[in-house]
């Protein structure tokens, strides 16, 4: 074998971090001893793997291409390791999730798998699609659940659980009283929306096709709380998850409004890089998503 765990450890760790006293802290490695072994990786194959902008070290395009190889390797590696041990402790899973998806339903699934698996750990980053999408190719998370729909030939897109957008207002809003909607009443409204890249507005504006560019989009926030609250307060109405309002229509805080003619469903999806290893613990984790429900 003509390199170690330990070289490929510190590629990544490079690779991640375009920095080597950053890599070095990370695998609590002195900075020379990780410079050494990047040093002698390249010169045991005679190739170069980075190239040097201003201070950082940027992967040139054979490191792009060797990037997804070292972390399957290394994953695997990792995963034997505990099936030696006969260990059901997976490490640690770093999940994305959108925000309705970890707000209101990724702490249940953990708390359920954590009492099933009580040696591993989930690392929970909840961002809007695009943002997660983004870390998955960069092999910053292991998997993510999202909202919105992906476009990426690196990623792999795979349906998880079904979900509806709603719309809503304030008690004292007029369309309170009318609670069923017409294509006029939607292009008279005021909006309260979440900000384009997440999955929730991606969702909104292919339900809205054909009055979109007409539509008066009074604020775009990144935060369902935020979006209730301004409507709580009667700046506009919203749309959003069924998930983030079943509790604001108990109260009676806000009012849930119908459109029937356009079409409010979507789906939530697993996102996966197409090149990393699919570890135990990830399966476990996609298994128990897909069977978990919240009631």
């Amino acid at each position: 074998m003509k390199l170690t765990l330990r070289q490929l450890e510190v590629f990544l760790s490079i690779a991640h971090f375009e920095n080597v006293t950053q890599a070095a802290n990370r695998l609590a490695l002195s900075q020379s001893a990780a410079s050494t072994a990047l040093k002698e990786l390249e010169q045991r194959f005679g190739i170069h793997l980075f190239d040097r902008v201003g201070k950082r070290l940027q992967l040139n395009e054979l490191g792009q291409r060797m990037r997804p190889r070292a972390e399957a390797l290394l994953a695997q590696a990792e995963d034997f390791e505990r099936r030696l041990t006969s260990s059901e402790d997976f490490g640690v899973i770093k999940v994305g999730a959108t925000l309705t998806i970890g707000n209101y339903l990724a702490v249940g699934i953990i708390a359920r798998f954590m009492s099933l698996h009580t040696n591993s750990r989930i690392e929970l980053n909840v961002e809007n699609t695009r943002a997660i999408a983004a870390r998955i190719h960069n092999f910053e998370l292991d998997v993510g659940l999202v909202e919105g729909e992906l476009q990426d030939p690196d990623l792999e897109v795979l349906p998880w659980r079904d979900d509806e957008l709603v719309l809503f207002c304030a008690p004292g809003h007029p369309f309170a009283k009318r609670r069923v909607l017409t294509d006029s009443d939607l292009l008279e409204a005021k909006w309260i929306v979440r900000e384009t890249g997440s999955g929730t507005r991606q969702a909104f504006d292919r339900a809205m096709t054909g009055l979109l560019s007409n539509l008066n989009l009074l604020l775009e926030l990144q935060h369902t709380e935020g979006i209730k609250r301004a409507v709580e307060a009667n700046l506009g109405i919203g749309c959003l998850s069924r998930l983030t309002l079943e509790d604001a229509f108990r109260r009676g805080s806000l009012v849930l409004l119908e459109a029937p003619h356009r079409n409010w469903q979507r789906k939530f999806y697993f996102v996966l890089h197409r090149q990393k290893y699919r570890s135990s613990g990830i399966d476990s984790w996609l298994e128990l998503c897909s069977n978990y429900s919240e009631g």
